[in-house]
């Protein structure tokens, strides 16, 4: 099939079976994406995790893709599709064990947007969560903090208004393909959404909502943070397996405590007692990923002496130690890790603020070093 490498992946992206660790493993033992549309059963075999019966659906399904009509409908749509190979796909993504084959992107994604804190909860949310995740996503929109949320009824749907509200920007994952917008009720907020910041998805044009589509939803929801707040949710919701899938991620994972006899707040009340951090304020949020210090405190100029605990004074003993570490140069993030003895977790939280102090850049490839 005569094809881009990218057109292969928005292919492999709209079969149904085969996901992104799939086509992984095959990419790794053919070559490319394209060589899944030319490759025998037998040949797709010898890639992990693909059987008889997965070579088989692979086979059936890759001489029926209609491509041209998929991203004529983009075009109509005003969506742009992206794969992993585009350099402006989200960085956040490619670090999670199983990125987007593509990405469907009505709006625009801005490179500030990886400081995104995403706000989440329960669909069954109560006026307390509802008032708390409008006021909390107001105030990180005016500070310049993008909302991450899912679009769902509840505590997802005040956080998009509460951020728009603000002047802020937010984003919308939803959990189906564009031609089936879910919940119908929010196709008003949703363009409201794309105007001020962006709504995407994984899926196909034609891919309606089911149970396995809003888990797969919520993997992009926290890969595309710095951290998660949870409003409400119950033992088992999907903010809850948001907040887990964060935490895997090494994202921060963050809570409103309720009362205790409230069903809106088993999950919230769980994630504290396992070590999430309390909110009740958002200077609580700010002040972990340290985005707001006075003026008179950004770094100063100077000189760097050999352990880089000179040029910035006002810096926390762990954000030195990144500095002094980064004085060799370039180094990936696994190599900071390793040198440094912080948990990735740490280190994620430590890079977003030295960035946003102008102490250090991220480049591609997960890499940072020092500016100037």
């Amino acid at each position: 099939m005569n094809m881009t490498e990218q057109e292969a992946y928005i292919c492999l992206n709209m079969m149904e079976r085969i996901g992104p660790v799939g086509v992984r493993s095959l990419v790794a033992v053919l070559g490319s994406a394209r060589a899944i549309f030319d490759a025998s059963r037998e040949a797709l075999q010898q890639a992990d995790g693909i059987g008889p019966e997965m070579a088989e659906c692979i086979v059936k399904q890759r001489d029926s893709i209609n491509l041209e009509n998929e991203l004529a409908r983009a075009e109509a749509a005003g969506v742009r599709l992206l794969t992993s190979l585009d350099e402006d796909y989200p960085e956040g993504l490619r670090q999670i064990h199983d990125p987007p084959l593509a990405l469907y992107i009505r709006g625009r994604l801005r490179p500030t947007d990886r400081h995104a804190v995403a706000v989440v909860g329960t669909r069954r949310a109560t006026h307390y969560g509802m008032d708390t995740a409008r006021k909390l996503s107001y105030q990180l929109g005016k500070a310049g903090v993008c909302v991450m949320s899912g679009l769902a009824l509840g505590i997802d749907t005040a956080a998009h208004e509460g951020a728009l509200r603000g002047g802020g920007r937010t984003i919308a994952v939803i959990g189906s393909g564009f031609d089936h917008l879910y919940p119908e009720e929010n196709a008003a907020l949703a363009k409201r959404i794309a105007e001020q910041g962006a709504v995407i998805t994984e899926f196909p044009f034609a891919r309606k909502p089911d149970k396995t589509t809003f888990p797969m939803r919520n993997r992009i929801v926290s890969g595309l943070s710095k951290g998660v707040l949870v409003v409400e949710a119950g033992q088992r919701s999907g903010a809850a397996i948001t907040a887990n899938q964060a935490l895997s991620q090494g994202r921060s994972v963050f809570a409103v405590p309720g009362r205790i006899d409230s069903y809106a707040s088993i999950g919230t009340n769980a994630l504290i007692k396992q070590g999430a951090y309390l909110v009740t304020d958002v200077q609580d949020i700010l002040e972990h990923f340290e985005m707001l210090f006075p003026q008179s405190q950004s770094p100063a100029a100077g000189k760097v002496d050999s352990r880089g605990s000179e040029r910035y004074p006002e810096l926390s003993k762990d954000e030195t130690c990144v500095v002094s570490i980064l004085e060799k140069g370039e180094l990936g993030v696994d190599v900071l890790i390793r040198e440094s003895e912080i948990s990735p977790s740490k280190i994620a939280s430590l890079l977003v603020a030295l960035e946003l102090k102008r102490v250090v850049r991220m480049l591609p490839g997960q890499k940072v070093e020092l500016i100037g």
